[in-house]
């Protein structure tokens, strides 16, 4: 984990870094991604642009997937569409056996919407 990451996760619970690590090894099948530390989140990117953002909470994470429609699932906590063809779908994950193929899919399809893996 990077030093940024290190420092955002430092004020929650272990399980928090642990689910952050389990997204990246549920991302890595996809081929290589780009993680941009911003003030309190971090942003994974693909080549042209980013496709979700982490955000550390006291005992978990909050997981925005931007895709191009609203995922239509109760593990949905809430959807925005934010133009004509994105969408941001909020996933609050409090556990890492949540990190399951049907969301790795969708971090599959958002990494597919910003311009596929890096390099």
């Amino acid at each position: 984990m990077t030093d940024d990451a290190v420092r955002l996760f430092a004020r929650s619970d272990p399980v928090s870094a642990w689910i952050y690590r389990c997204l990246l090894g549920a991302l890595a099948p996809y081929g290589p991604i780009r993680v941009e530390p911003k003030r309190t989140c971090l942003h994974l990117c693909g080549a042209r642009a980013a496709f979700a953002g982490v955000h550390p909470r006291r005992a978990g994470l909050l997981l925005t997937i931007r895709l191009a429609a609203p995922i239509e699932s109760p593990r949905v906590r809430r959807s925005e569409r934010v133009s004509a063809g994105r969408a941001h779908n909020d996933v609050l994950l409090t556990d890492p056996a949540e990190v399951d193929e049907e969301l790795a899919g969708w971090l599959g399809e958002g990494l597919r919407l910003a311009g596929g893996p890096v390099g």
